[in-house]
């Protein structure tokens, strides 16, 4: 059975635009998962420490036959490619790949919640979610 997933992506580091193309190949590559839509991109301030550069965002809505934590594993893996270094919550990044949505389905493990916990709190994302079709 397929999910249909929103994905947030993200990036305030280095050639943002080039990070968001490479995560959207990425993803629209990874065996299990069909690239069905992205919004436009939009660029916002930063959530966490104020000392950092403005992020481009994006939503992808994606079809996927992974499981909430293989598609999880494999974001993250698209990030540590991009050069992604968690080192500071919500601090500056090259790539952020977040499940925030996927349809008809709550998820919440020890690595994972869905619907995003953020999500409320996070205007761009409802807009992105709602130039997708979606909804929370």
């Amino acid at each position: 059975m397929a999910d249909v997933v929103y994905v947030a992506l993200g990036s305030n580091l280095g050639d943002r635009h080039a990070a968001l193309a490479a995560a959207r190949d990425a993803i629209a590559a990874t065996p299990g998962c069909e690239l069905l839509a992205v919004t436009a991109v939009e660029e916002t301030a930063p959530l966490g420490p104020a000392d950092q550069p403005p992020y481009l965002n994006q939503m992808a809505r994606v079809r996927t036959t992974l499981s909430p934590t293989a598609l999880l594993d494999r974001l993250q893996e698209i990030e540590r490619a991009a050069g992604r270094v968690r080192a500071e919550r919500w601090g500056p990044r090259t790539l952020d790949l977040d499940v925030v949505l996927i349809e008809g389905r709550s998820v919440r493990t020890g690595r994972l919640t869905v619907p995003h916990p953020e999500l409320a709190r996070r205007d761009f994302w409802q807009r992105e979610l709602a130039e997708l079709g979606g909804s929370p």
